[in-house]
């Protein structure tokens, strides 16, 4: 499955040729440098590591600043490895976002905006007194009742209750690629993709 490392702009519209307003992410994808091809001789698998967004030297390993080097290229932020890559790429090969083309369909994977500690309305649905879930009577918000007296006497697991929201990988299949702007490289899809803006996202055919 071929694929691009990239970085979430920002969200903007357009207008298509029926004058429908048409709401859309921009993303930075690229260009990727090839830092590793995995091969089934040497690591049981076919395939290509890909890196992304430079990184200062400073920052880097001696064993990570080794491994670029290798590659012909300078330590980079974010390296993912994509199997079964529709065309044969070399160490040390440079892709951009030509390999994408107008109208076609893309999955896109990212971690979602993290929102803290978050109560049972927020984070599950829950109703509140309105549709009185779960028991409560008169607290607006509150879980109501989350286990048995003396029989079980505990709370099972997976039970729906407050805590951290956000933060998950998540990935939205099948988003319609609307404009692929080359010399700039980036890549303008329609809808919402996982994540705040300048995070890192992995951009699949």
């Amino acid at each position: 499955m071929s694929g691009l490392i990239g970085k979430k702009i920002g969200m903007t519209s357009i207008f298509d040729e029926n004058g429908k307003n048409i709401p859309c992410t921009v993303i930075e994808a690229g260009p990727c440098v090839v830092t590793q091809v995995r091969t089934k001789g040497v690591d049981g698998y076919e395939a290509l590591q890909l890196g992304f967004d430079d990184k200062n030297e400073k920052h880097s390993t001696k064993a990570a600043l080794g491994h670029f080097k290798k590659a012909g290229t300078v330590a980079k932020k974010k390296v993912v490895e994509f199997q079964d890559f529709a065309t044969e790429q070399k160490l040390g090969d440079l892709i951009d976002v030509s390999i994408f083309v107008e109208g076609e369909f893309v999955d896109v994977q990212g971690v979602s905006k993290g929102k803290g500690f978050q109560g049972v309305v927020k984070r599950h649905g829950f109703g509140g007194v309105g549709q009185a879930t779960h028991g409560q009577h008169n607290r607006l918000r509150a879980p109501g009742s989350v286990g048995a007296s003396s029989y079980p006497s505990r709370v099972f697991k997976g039970m729906r209750m407050a805590g951290r929201m956000g933060g998950d990988n998540v990935k939205v299949q099948n988003l319609r690629v609307l404009k692929v702007v080359a010399e700039k490289n980036l890549l303008v899809i329609k809808g919402c993709v996982p994540g705040h803006k300048n995070s890192y996202v992995i951009i699949q055919k």
